[in-house]
């Protein structure tokens, strides 16, 4: 199958949730032996307005991220020359999606957009903007309106896409990808009770696990904390004025191996981010064995994860949060869950495939 992405920006210029995912995916569909085109900003040097890496053919529709309008103009016959059986773009800028609309009538080719996050907070020119939801503007209505589909990675951006006019039969949810073979692939690492991993910033809230941590001093356990930003040395600071920065060990940036290392060695994983359309370090942890328990927030997915787990806990305090990692203590220690099939790597590319053909796009390979 030929397949067109577009993306103003790529993980190659900007290293954002919404590249990631979209980077993730296409790699996985290049892997499956599906012709991949990515038309985007240029990121690399020369003359060419084409580059092929990884098996993946990037096409420079602008010669830089501050061609924007030269970028939107030229995009629907750059997809035109493409010819692809479907055309794949990020909602991110939404801009971008009409234009893509324009390249998917000019190559008779349907329009599928992957809808990530909730506003255009990734926008270099915009700025960011609040999450919890979609902009009500014409541009993000419109942009709603197009595709023949929407992908989303959970219910919570299938509501934002329904709330701003979005219909459910058009909308797909589907998981960021985890790979289970890798996790069984993978060595435990050091033994530890509670694990957390996240980037440290203001949506963070790490606060919650601290404090639920510092109501079980008398209990004999150990935590790890992955990840770094600008509120660590806020949160060094907290575990010291709760009197368990002994037990508390901030392991700073750990590669996916160290990641699944870890997780498979811990008990617990603890989600306390405020803000999260898709737990993906939580499904990791999961298919590493560990128990998950998730503080619930209007503006997080992390508890699509766990409902109707019997290893899964939902907490709304610091008090429950503590009394779920007592409650988790009675369940077994694993290293692997098999269970979680539908969020591994081959099960997510069937789901794309799926909804290509849906579309009526599937003309090439399988």
């Amino acid at each position: 199958m030929r397949l067109a992405f577009v993306s103003f920006e790529t993980i190659h210029h900007r290293r954002t949730e919404t590249n990631a995912r979209l980077f993730r995916i296409l790699e996985l569909l290049a892997g499956r032996g599906h012709e991949v085109h990515v038309c985007c900003a240029g990121f690399w040097s020369g003359v060419t307005s084409t580059l092929e890496r990884d098996g993946i053919q990037y096409h420079a529709v602008s010669v830089d991220r501050r061609a924007r309008r030269s970028f939107l103009l030229r995009l629907p016959f750059v997809l035109r020359s493409i010819g692809p059986d479907v055309i794949h773009a990020s909602a991110t800028p939404p801009t971008q999606v009409h234009a893509a609309n324009w390249g998917g009538r000019l190559a008779r080719a349907p329009l599928v957009v992957e809808w990530y996050e909730g506003g255009s907070q990734s926008d270099p020119e915009n700025g960011p903007t609040d999450r919890a939801g979609i902009p009500d503007d014409r541009w993000h209505r419109g942009a709603i309106r197009k595709p023949d589909r929407i992908i989303t990675p959970s219910r919570l951006v299938d509501t934002w896409v329904r709330e701003g006019g979005g219909s459910g039969d058009r909308i797909s949810v589907i998981p960021n990808p985890i790979d289970l073979d890798r996790i069984e692939a993978t060595q435990p690492g050091d033994r530890t009770d509670v694990v957390y991993a996240r980037r440290l910033d203001e949506g963070a809230n790490l606060e919650s696990l601290l404090l639920g941590l510092a109501e079980l001093r008398d209990r004999n356990w150990q935590a790890t904390v992955i990840g770094d930003g600008p509120q660590r040395g806020m949160y060094e600071d907290l575990t010291r004025d709760l009197r368990i920065d002994d037990r508390v060990t901030f392991a700073g940036e750990c590669s996916l191996e160290e990641r699944i290392a870890a997780y498979r060695s811990a008990h617990v994983f603890a989600q306390t981010a405020t803000e999260c359309v898709f737990p993906t370090e939580l499904a990791w942890a999961l298919g590493a064995g560990c128990i998950g328990i998730v503080e619930y927030h209007t503006d997080s997915a992390a508890h699509e994860l766990v409902e109707g787990l019997d290893r899964g806990f939902r907490t709304t305090s610091e008090q429950e949060l503590a009394d779920a990692i007592l409650d988790a203590g009675d369940l077994e220690h694993r290293t692997f869950d098999d269970s979680f099939r539908a969020l591994d790597v081959d099960h997510v590319v069937e789901r794309y495939l799926e909804a290509y053909e849906t579309v009526g796009g599937a003309r090439g390979l399988r």
